[in-house]
């Protein structure tokens, strides 16, 4: 059942060549293929039906006329060749370019057969068997269509996150273009209801996004001047101006779609091994047919009744169930885990997630959200407000993460009307500033020291920020990186899907790492660690896995690419669109929730656990009817039904994948 891959496969190749200009048509493109396969289902339902009532027509005509063989193979003729002449075309093309033993072939070679056998001398005629066959052939052809219909469906949820126009400002006026003819640092307006065409910066209003197409998540994300926007999303509420970061080419939106096209591409060991198998096998099974038909002649079998149980060996025998519903199944696993915000990029990262006993996170920006903000104040001789206040001010122009965490803290400085002068830096300690008439020291142990002030310690875990007012200690303040609000509910989960060791690695000190290990239940932990340890902790537990079992390493792909890449596979925070991760990591989570792991991990087993099924199922089912037909027991009726039968249950068995709730 071959005339749906073809066009597949052809759209990949199209894919690398005309990359801008599939780019422009894709959306037409991708209508006229729904348009074109509705109107085949509709033509192929008409053909069938039409088939079903001459078949009948006929059945009645041989029971009422008692006609000649010849008039009677006349009169099936016509509903064998409205059914089959697809086919038959098919098979004479498979020969012409010597792909001899495909379906088309083995189906054409066993209905011919099927015709001709009512001519030999004491053979019954099996001209509504040969009728029916193909009649149920094209039903099996129906339900594939359909299938992979769907499976593409889930896959072209992202094709509706695709943008078709961008609004963009050129010399006054507003232009709407394809989003392929912006330039990168132009501006585009995006008003309510619009899709974002291209990754950029809001330099102007504030607005309501929708991530869903690209994370999976319900809830809308605020942006205002400043924030940064990803292709896919769609405006909500305001109208906003954005300055272009990306071409479209180099979108989050295109590069996401163009990964999801291609995870075909990367094959399963499933699908490899029954690639390979289809080509031994069938060639074997003709070869088999013929000896099933001739050797018997040699021991005195009648000719017609070893042709007919060679004839029902080859319909048996044809590898369609599996060469379709494996790949599907995995097609629709991939699809089904996008629509979850979880990108995999292949099916052979399907088979190596199912298999993960060892995960492995890194700390910052994984299991927390790689951002500061003040967990704790401890005053001395002010109160809580008022030491936030001046801590703000005095760090109002600093640069670092933690002048930032405590301006978040304090939204209020800039409008609170006090005068901030003197500001200096001093490295290694802090910053220095008078604000409104007071010398105020922001910084660490050795700032307090330099200044005279008599610090205390702090028994809270993070990073202390001591204050001095006039060189009198004032207090503290703590600053800690927080915790995702379902990290530990993402490592409860693995320890229920079956992983059995969770190993956190960061580079932060060691109190900071053995707080987030004991707040998250994580037992084994390793601080203080450059890029390189990293790798090389990596390449020891590598080492330590248990044969068949996989190890996976966690992080957000900023500095984690090559641990990401050392690991049997790699899984990245995809941070709505962080380039990084989406380069070097196997699997992306594009909202940034490791409780999707687990989740990633049960897509995985299940979707080859389908796979699995099938092949049992029409192995199993094939062989029986194969011993059957060979000792005379089993009729074409049987055969039929090992064959398009077996493939329409395992097809709509691959179907399951796709729903991932």
């Amino acid at each position: 059942m071959s005339h749906n891959h073809n066009h597949c496969d052809h759209c990949s190749h199209e894919h690398h060549s005309h990359e801008h200009h599939h780019d422009n048509c894709h959306c037409h493109e991708h209508q006229y293929e729904h348009h074109h396969h509705e109107h085949s289902t509709k033509s192929t339902l008409i053909l069938i039906g039409a088939t079903a009532v001459l078949l009948s027509i006929a059945a009645y005509i041989e029971k009422s006329f008692n006609l000649p063989s010849w008039q009677l193979l006349l009169i099936y003729l016509v509903p064998y060749l409205l059914i089959g002449h697809d086919t038959l075309k098919e098979a004479a093309e498979g020969l012409a370019h010597g792909d001899t033993f495909n379906e088309h072939f083995l189906m054409s070679i066993a209905t011919i057969g099927a015709l001709c056998i009512g001519f030999l001398p004491g053979a019954e005629t099996q001209f509504p068997e040969a009728v029916f066959v193909m009649l149920f052939f094209q039903v099996g052809e129906l339900f594939e269509g359909y299938a992979e219909g769907k499976s593409r469906e889930s896959i072209s949820h992202l094709m509706d996150i695709r943008p078709d126009v961008a609004n963009v400002e050129r010399d006054g006026e507003l232009l709407s273009v394809s989003p392929t003819q912006v330039e990168i640092g132009e501006t585009i307006v995006i008003k309510p209801g619009e899709k974002v065409p291209l990754d950029g910066v809001v330099i102007d209003g504030s607005t309501a996004l929708n991530t869903i197409a690209l994370t999976g998540e319900s809830v809308p994300r605020d942006v205002a001047v400043g924030d940064e926007v990803i292709s896919g999303c769609v405006n909500l509420s305001g109208l906003i101006k954005v300055r272009t970061t990306k071409s479209f080419g180099e979108s989050t939106v295109s590069r996401i779609i163009e990964l999801v096209e291609h995870s075909g591409d990367k094959k399963s060991k499933a699908e490899t091994f029954i690639k390979r198998f289809a080509r031994v096998y069938t060639p074997i099974v003709v070869i088999a047919a013929v000896l099933l038909a001739v050797v018997p002649l040699l021991f005195g079998g009648a000719f017609h009744t070893w042709l007919y149980r060679a004839l029902m060996f080859l319909i048996v025998s044809c590898p369609c169930a599996l060469v379709i519903s494996v790949p599907l199944a995995f097609f629709g696993g991939i699809g089904g885990a996008s629509r979850q915000g979880i990108l995999i990029k292949g099916a052979n990262y399907m088979d190596t997630l199912a298999q993960v006993g060892t995960i492995v996170f890194d700390k910052t920006g994984t299991l927390t959200h790689g951002q500061f903000e003040v967990s704790a104040v401890h005053p001395d001789t002010c109160d809580e407000r008022h030491l936030l206040h001046l801590a703000a001010h005095v760090e109002h122009f600093s640069t670092h993460p933690i002048g930032a965490a405590l301006r978040d803290a304090f939204p209020d400085e800039a409008t609170d009307g006090c005068t901030v002068t003197d500001v200096e830096e001093i490295a290694g300690q802090g910053v220095r500033a008078t604000v409104a008439g007071d010398v105020v020291c922001v910084g660490n142990t050795r700032m307090m020291d330099a200044v005279g002030a008599k610090w205390r310690d702090c028994d809270h875990v993070g990073t202390i920020i001591h204050v001095a007012i006039n060189g009198a200690y004032a207090g503290h303040i703590v600053i800690n990186d927080k915790i995702k609000e379902d990290s530990a509910q993402a490592i409860a989960d693995l320890k229920t899907a079956g992983v059995d060791r969770v190993v956190m690695l960061t580079g932060d000190r060691n109190e900071v790492g053995e707080d987030v290990a004991h707040k998250l239940e994580i037992g084994e932990y390793y601080t203080q660690l450059m890029p390189t340890d990293k790798v090389e902790h990596v390449e020891r537990l590598l080492s330590e896995k248990r044969n068949g079992r996989a190890l996976a390493f966690v992080g957000d792909g900023i500095n984690d690419a090559p641990v990401l890449a050392r690991a049997d596979v790699g899984i990245a925070m995809g941070g709505l669109g962080c380039d990084a991760a989406i380069e070097a990591a196997d699997v992306v989570l594009m909202d940034d929730k490791p409780t999707k792991i687990a989740l990633a991990i049960k897509i995985a087993s299940r979707t080859l656990g389908i796979a699995r099924q099938n092949v049992w199922f029409a192995i199993g089912v094939k062989l029986t009817v194969l011993v059957l037909a060979s000792l005379g027991i089993a009729t074409m009726w049987m055969a039929v039904f090992a064959d398009v039968g077996v493939t329409v249950l395992a097809v709509l068995n691959s179907m399951r994948a796709l729903n991932n709730r």
